[in-house]
């Protein structure tokens, strides 16, 4: 069985001690971190398959530990907020977190959370060699690879940035809704009141933005989003 390396970051000892015993039944080998401080250093020295983030930390909080990993390293990170607290929510998200979740939770739903980013985060594994690559106008994703060109300058983006913009370059020029968007990247039901969704997109855009491709992703109000491209189908390479 397939053993993946999860960094938890947490001042809560006996929260980690439980996450720890937890996990590691269902094929996770956590290590517990308590301070921000270390948590970023351990979380740069070594290739972890995720990294769950408290935002509360001693040392440095977890907002500045998130902006030190982005800078860099694209690993997945679910942020851990107090319950009730958008702000953190939003904050996270938009500096770059994968995911949140709220505390106190229910270490089932943490599971479907960390299994939902690690099927992203392992998407692209190539089949049987071949490489599929999607175009659309100057923009270039190669699913194998999991790498985004613009002009043949590579774009870095986030592991579920990287879903959002596959999906949506597989349908150019038609809406893809919420609800799709919501099961097919993020791994559950979309929910009217969860920001997510339009964090990750916004991040998207603004990195899209900053190669000359601002106005590649468009928001259908009240409905989902859409690539807007001047052919009607994507060209794909094997």
């Amino acid at each position: 069985m397939q053993v993946d390396d999860i960094l938890l970051i947490d001042d809560d000892v006996e929260l980690c001690s439980m996450l720890t015993e937890y996990m590691g039944r269902y094929g996770f080998r956590v290590s517990a971190v308590h301070r921000g401080d270390t948590g970023l250093k351990a979380a740069l020295e070594k290739p972890y398959a995720l990294v769950l983030l408290d935002v509360m930390l001693p040392g440095l909080d977890g907002f500045e530990v998130l902006r030190r990993i982005r800078a860099a390293s694209s690993v997945s990170v679910l942020l851990l907020t107090a319950r009730g607290e958008d702000v953190d929510r939003i904050v996270g998200l938009e500096i770059g977190a994968d995911d949140y979740l709220s505390k106190p939770f229910n270490p089932r739903e943490l599971l479907a959370r960390i299994r939902a980013i690690l099927r992203r985060s392992s998407a692209g594994a190539p089949v049987a060699q071949e490489q599929t690559v999607l175009r659309a106008e100057r923009l270039e994703l190669n699913r194998a690879a999991r790498t985004v060109l613009q002009d043949g300058q590579k774009i870095e983006l986030t592991d579920v940035e990287f879903a959002l913009l596959e999906a949506l370059m597989q349908a150019p020029g038609k809406v893809v809704t919420r609800e799709e968007m919501s099961e097919g990247v993020l791994g559950r039901q979309f929910h009217p009141f969860d920001r997510s969704l339009d964090m990750h997109v916004s991040r998207l855009r603004r990195k899209l933005g900053e190669h000359g491709a601002e106005d590649l992703v468009k928001t259908i109000r009240g409905v989902g989003y859409q690539l807007t491209v001047n052919s009607n189908t994507p060209e794909v390479t094997d």
